[in-house]
């Protein structure tokens, strides 16, 4: 049964604002909640960056059986992988067993201002092979010693275990991070802009790695994003604190203010129309119902941005969420 989950987005509200959102999204009839992990938001003048470790706790005791997960935290630099293990427990037992690990390589915007290296990719995902066993194997309750060339642990283990198995999912953009996950991990995360695309990066590149090592398909936990508005200059007002998510040289940047001012140089139609824009509920359901009919997601996760955003997560509970229920339980 397809799930479906509200996106909590740290890079542009403040953090009691975005539990506030969680509660609402649970009333609101959302399975889950996709809660960003980040140190710099995208830009400098309209933004937020919370601890969101300190956020998940404070939903998992403000909300009562509402999903919850990264979307996505890097396990490989500013915290080392048994770190993570050991706040991925704690955020599952104060849920009382609702919380799923998303992790993922990560951009420097989160590593470089600490003075920490953000290598390329071929190392990030050396990296992450060795953070994955480690997070499963505390999290399944070893005390672990290991020696890896890139952590190691002496004797750790996690005193708090968690109430339940806590899923560890992956986000993928292609082939290599897709087959890694399916290797190493429960689930993919992956951002959709063409269904075909997704299966063709993703979806079937997971699958065929699942196969060889033995492991059933991965979850598949697939967002788009959208911007609620009727008018370009509302639609650019409302994604103010994510323009500079489409600038160049994003994976590499340190500083919000460089992302800021490359993405106010672009045409912002360049920038918009990267995005799927939205006017009316009908909008949205056509935006999100290719993630059910043809991704086949496991999740849908709809990562929207609007003027009113309360309003917004109530709207989508109203009058989208039932018709996407209503595809995903004819499909």
């Amino acid at each position: 049964m397809t799930r479906f989950a509200y996106f909590c987005g740290h890079e542009q509200f403040q953090p009691e604002t975005l539990v506030r959102h969680a509660v609402l999204a649970e009333e609101a009839g959302f399975d889950m909640l996709m809660v960003s992990e980040h140190f710099h938001p995208w830009v400098d003048d309209v933004s937020a960056s919370g601890f969101a470790f300190s956020t998940l706790g404070a939903i998992a005791e403000a909300t009562d059986s509402v999903e919850i997960a990264t979307a996505v935290t890097t396990p490989l630099f500013r915290y080392h992988p048994g770190v993570v293990a050991q706040a991925a427990a704690t955020i599952d037992r104060l849920s009382g067993g609702r919380f799923t690990l998303g992790v993922g390589t990560g951009e420097n915007l989160n590593e470089g201002p600490l003075g920490y290296p953000f290598p390329k990719y071929a190392e990030r995902a050396a990296r992450m092979d060795e953070a994955l066993d480690i997070m499963r194997r505390l999290l399944d309750g070893e005390k672990l010693t290991y020696q890896g060339e890139w952590y190691q642990t002496d004797r750790a283990r996690l005193y708090s275990p968690p109430i339940a198995s806590v899923p560890i999912w992956m986000a993928a953009g292609g082939p290599k991070s897709a087959a890694l996950a399916a290797r190493k991990a429960e689930g993919v995360i992956t951002s959709v802009k063409d269904p075909a695309e997704t299966r063709e990066r993703v979806i079937d590149p997971a699958r065929a790695a699942a196969a060889e090592a033995g492991r059933p398909m991965p979850s598949i936990a697939a967002s788009r994003w959208s911007i609620l508005a009727s008018t370009t200059d509302e639609a650019w007002e409302a994604l103010k604190a994510w323009r500079g998510l489409r600038a160049p040289g994003k994976l590499e940047a340190v500083d919000p203010e460089e992302l800021r001012r490359k993405a106010d140089e672009m045409d912002r139609s360049e920038i918009l129309s990267r995005y799927s824009i939205v006017e009316t509920p009908e909008d949205y359901i056509a935006v999100y119902t290719p993630l059910v009919a043809d991704v086949n997601a496991d999740v849908v996760t709809i990562q929207t941005t609007s003027l009113d955003q309360e309003a917004t997560i109530r709207m989508l509970g109203d009058q989208v969420l039932p018709a996407l229920r209503e595809t995903a339980n004819s499909a």
